[in-house]
């Protein structure tokens, strides 16, 4: 009988009854066999002892128990309720879930299983055993101790932890323009003398180890890179180098260099005897070069040699170097004259190698790199200092454009030799010596001041000819005004010529005219003229006659002689000459009337007057006698 104080409280003790039971309830059900597995975990069995039956302990080597044995179960208890495990012989342990986060992956090592034979590191997959979520299946179908080579993607499973242990791992990221460059744990031995395993296919980029294996993959470096993404490789199997991707610039290709693959047979033939060239894929250089791109190419496996295919400069100064850095150890070439002289030279070469021509170029030195150290640095440096040799430094300055294409038509000989055009030669700076040129440097003042007075002396004659050209042009307004007044003129005589020609013509008429009236008063006249003509000749004969006669007279009386003297005495005596001077001196230095002078000067005056008055009597004389004779006939 409940005491009735306490009736009214009935419910609170069946309360703290009801609490108890769910606080114990684990261990009121485990007392009766009963195992309460929750939903996120899952018992594992340890089994204590066994009373009947002959598998009452494990084999040698195993810790799993697969028939009931005494030990660790490999069944394990899903969530819920299970009977019959009585905690004097089971102890159950719960364990949660096993979860791969995403982004990463679960890598399994088994506890137990079947020795891994030798020269294994890696445990084979077991295809039936449900991501190791079924331990009985796993080890039933053989599989073994140790690490496998099977991973768990993401997700949650339900693994017997006491058999396998999951560690977690990040997945395999290649990042956009790299590639992955693989190196297995696993896998057949390398041939010998190779240094990669060959490309096998269907193990989805490393992903399936165990097809990686089945297909006869080898061990080691892997001739095969995977590509930029996520990729779920166990990295006890396999380990990822991230690298660049190879990329072949722009005016250049890539001349493949294969340390891989199958021995090449040479493709290019009796001619080209300084190396051998191969096919695509095969071990050697290859003769087909890559284009300008980017190509996923294992650096161990395979190296990429860019070549320029454009020019290439290269300085031999010591101050300059191209961005290349091809001719960074290139420096001023030093020459020595035929006359003993030193001096240095800067020389420029520009060379371009054909990309067909690209691969024998590196087959021949390896790189661009050798064929400047190997070939272009003592050609172009022996050649110039023989250049220099055979000519003193004045004509090698003096004749420096003749020596630059000599030496761009000896380097392009000598370079077609190495499949290597040479595009131009040109020398830079040359610094002769110092007192050659201080000499070179008068000269070319002297040359420099003349020059200057030859300037000077043309641009006086400039100025000469513009103020000529000045003059001419102050003049030009008058020489224009004299052409006009020529011009004028010549129309003003035309304009004459016209009224004069019209006046003539005016005049001839009334002189015919006049004429015809004068014909007929002229015949009057005529008629009228010889009447008295005729009397007056009549009379001029006889006065004439009778002088004549007179003058004859005379002549014959006294003799031509006197009779000229006496004729020129009368002409002086009534002229107002002064025959004789007032002084006379005669040759003994006396005065003398009647000196020789006078003599002389008498005798030529008379003598001269004498012949002229003889000279005008005749003349006188027949002068008279036909107009006598012109009068008599009229």
């Amino acid at each position: 009988m409940i005491p009735a104080a306490l009736a009214s409280y009935w419910w609170i003790l069946a309360l703290v009854l009801f609490v108890l039971f769910i606080a114990c309830y684990r261990v009121t059900f485990r007392i009766f066999g009963v195992v309460v597995v929750d939903q996120d975990s899952l018992g594992i069995v340890n089994k204590k002892f066994v009373l009947i039956g002959k598998n009452k302990t494990l084999p040698d080597g195993r810790i799993i128990a697969l028939k009931g044995e005494a030990g660790i179960q490999a069944d394990t208890l899903a969530p819920g309720l299970h009977w019959g495990y009585w905690p004097w012989q089971y102890v159950i342990s719960m364990e949660t879930f096993t979860t791969i986060p995403q982004g990463g992956i679960g890598v399994v090592e088994s506890r137990d299983g079947v020795p891994l034979p030798a020269g294994r590191v890696l445990a084979r997959k077991v295809a039936d055993c449900d991501c190791f979520q079924n331990a009985r299946a796993f080890l039933e179908t053989g599989g073994e101790r140790g690490p496998q080579i099977t991973i768990i993607p993401p997700g949650t499973y339900r693994i017997n932890t006491k058999l396998f242990s999951v560690a977690n791992e990040k997945i395999t990221q290649i990042k956009d323009g790299k590639v992955g460059i693989v190196t297995t744990k696993e896998g057949a031995p390398l041939p010998r003398g190779d240094i990669a395993g060959k490309e096998v296919a269907g193990h989805n980029s490393f992903q399936d180890a165990q097809v990686f294996i089945n297909a006869g993959g080898f061990k080691g470096l892997q001739e095969q890179v995977i590509l930029a993404g996520n990729y779920f490789i166990n990295p006890r199997f396999a380990t990822i180098e991230e690298q660049e991707m190879t990329t072949v610039p722009i005016a250049h290709v890539g001349v493949v260099i294969a340390y891989v693959g199958e021995p090449g047979v040479d493709v290019t033939g009796a001619e080209f005897k300084h190396g051998n060239l191969v096919s695509s894929g095969q071990k050697g250089v290859w003769k087909k070069p890559y284009d300008p791109g980017r190509y996923p190419i294992n650096p161990y496996t395979h190296k990429v040699e860019c070549v320029p295919t454009a020019n290439i400069v290269l300085n031999w100064a010591n101050s300059k170097s191209e961005a290349h850095n091809l001719d960074k150890n290139l420096c001023t070439i030093t020459v020595r004259s035929s006359d003993g002289f030193t001096f240095n030279l800067d020389v420029s070469q520009i060379i371009h190698i054909p990309s067909e021509d690209a691969p024998m170029v590196i087959a021949r030195f390896g790189s661009v790199a050798n064929l400047v150290t190997q070939v272009l640095e003592p050609t172009i440096g022996n050649y110039f200092r023989n250049s220099a040799q055979g000519s003193n430094v004045i004509d090698f300055l003096k004749f420096r454009q003749q020596r630059q294409e000599e030496a761009k038509t000896a380097i392009t000989n000598a370079l077609t030799l190495y499949n290597v055009k040479a595009v131009d030669t040109l020398i830079g700076d040359i610094v002769p010596p110092a007192e050659l040129m201080k000499i070179l440097t008068d000269k070319k003042l002297a040359e420099q001041e003349k020059a200057t007075y030859e300037t000077q002396m043309e641009a006086e004659n400039s100025r000469k000819e513009l103020e000529q050209s000045r003059a001419m042009a102050a003049t030009q307004s008058q020489v224009v005004a004299a052409e006009r007044k020529v011009q004028i003129a010549e129309f003003d005589a035309q304009s004459s010529v016209k009224k004069a020609e019209g006046e003539a013509k005016s005049q001839i008429i009334a002189a015919e005219a006049n004429a015809k009236s004068k014909v007929v008063n002229a015949e009057a006249e005529a008629t009228m003229l010889e009447t008295v003509g005729k009397a007056t000749g009549a009379k001029i004969l006889a006065i004439g006659t009778a002088e004549s006669e007179v003058i004859q007279f005379k002549i014959k009386s006294i003799g031509d002689d006197n009779y000229a003297r006496i004729q020129i005495a009368d002409s002086v005596s009534k002229s107002t000459f002064r025959l004789v001077p007032d002084v006379l001196v005669n040759g003994n230095g006396e005065t003398d009337g009647s000196s020789s002078l006078l003599t002389v000067l008498m005798g030529n005056l008379v003598g001269d007057d004498l012949k002229k008055k003889r000279e005008a009597i005749t003349a006188k004389s027949e002068t008279s006698a036909k107009a006598n004779e012109s009068e008599a006939a009229a």
